[in-house]
């Protein structure tokens, strides 16, 4: 089993927006794998999200609804963009203790 210092940050949170934690020795288990998923999902939402307000930005004519619908949703994917670079970079750290 991993000791407390090398658990996995998920990129959900629980009960109170409080972070999740994985621990496994295993990396391709399924708890693992599922991670993987929906991190991946996070940054595919994330970089969609960044085209669309590009395109936003670009027309004159949007609504200040739609901004505000943007602005929400960028937050939220931000928010779980950082969640995922936290959990990878804690996790090279760990793999590669001596990498800078």
């Amino acid at each position: 089993m991993t000791t407390p210092n090398e658990l996995r940050l998920l990129p959900w949170s629980g009960p109170g927006d409080k972070p999740c934690y994985l621990s496994t020795d295993d990396p391709d288990g399924y708890m693992s794998r599922l991670a993987d998923n929906i991190e991946a999902i996070q940054l595919g939402t994330a970089a969609d999200l960044l085209e669309e307000v590009s395109e936003t930005l670009d027309d004159q004519d949007a609504d200040l609804n739609d901004l505000s619908r943007l602005v929400h949703d960028l937050t939220g994917a931000l928010r779980d963009v950082l969640r995922v670079a936290a959990s990878r970079g804690y996790l090279l750290a760990v793999s590669d203790p001596h990498r800078t």
